[in-house]
């Protein structure tokens, strides 16, 4: 169960966190893994911890913000590897702050990323599974995309889009044979996590990661390995009966 043997897979934003341990995970099980990062060191670095346990994979340096890049990048991918069975859209950035706060360059920062940056890798993706009639598209949205969390005024407006966005490819495409969902974390411990506690809480750390933890009625973070083992099965064979579902992922959270 759960292989992905001789299957393509795309993942955005794969060079770090939840990306990584996607990436990983389905290299594990058998998939020719593209890593797109926009950090081309950080794409390469997660292909040498693939290709050291004998998997298969290729590092893209990939700004999902811009049309013509995307547009290159999976035009190289269709053309060197001949399909795409499953995109993973990954890629994101945070924000904190309110409607009052945000600023209208930060609100085009995470929109950009965040929204324009699935829509573009869909588009592009969507067209090599309509000549190949098939396909998984996963996206990252977030608990935020069903419920309101304070001072996530950017972040929350771009991940309800990636739930919307879900759902309408689902709805265009399914029978078509592809297949789009999405996933919803709660907090997720990783690299970016400590870096953004160490750069706005400092002194405060264990403190501010204790009260991120104690956020999810389970008491702890959720961890990428566990995002990935949700990914994995939903772009996977076993869930060929799931398209337009938003998969909360979240210690309890949206049950209290």
């Amino acid at each position: 169960m759960f292989e992905l043997t001789n299957k393509v897979a795309v993942i955005t934003g794969g060079g770090s966190g939840i990306g990584q341990a996607i990436a990983l995970l389905f290299a594990k099980q058998g998939a020719q893994t593209v890593v797109l990062d926009v950090d081309g060191d950080a794409a390469s670095a997660t292909v040498n911890l693939i290709c050291q346990t004998g998997g298969r994979a290729i590092a893209l340096s990939c700004d999902v913000t811009k049309a013509a890049e995307v547009g290159k990048v999976f035009h190289t991918i269709n053309s060197e590897l001949e399909r795409i069975d499953i995109l993973v859209n990954n890629a994101g950035i945070a924000h904190v702050g309110t409607v009052a706060s945000t600023s209208e360059e930060d609100f085009d920062r995470i929109y950009n990323v965040n929204v324009k940056g699935v829509f573009l890798c869909s588009k592009a993706a969507i067209g090599i599974m309509l000549r190949q009639k098939k396909g998984v598209i996963l996206n990252l949205a977030s608990i935020v995309s069903c419920i309101g969390v304070p001072d996530r005024f950017a972040y929350t407006m771009s991940k309800g889009a990636v739930l919307t966005m879900t759902r309408s490819i689902a709805v265009d495409y399914m029978h078509n044979n592809i297949r789009c969902n999405c996933i919803c974390p709660a907090r997720v411990h990783t690299a970016f996590v400590d870096g953004y506690v160490a750069k706005n809480y400092p002194g405060r750390e264990q403190e501010v990661l204790q009260e991120l933890a104690h956020y999810q009625p389970m008491g702890r973070m959720g961890t990428p390995e566990e995002v990935a083992a949700l990914a994995l099965y939903l772009c996977s064979d076993e869930a060929s009966f799931v398209t337009g579902q938003a998969y909360p992922i979240d210690g309890g959270v949206l049950v209290t």
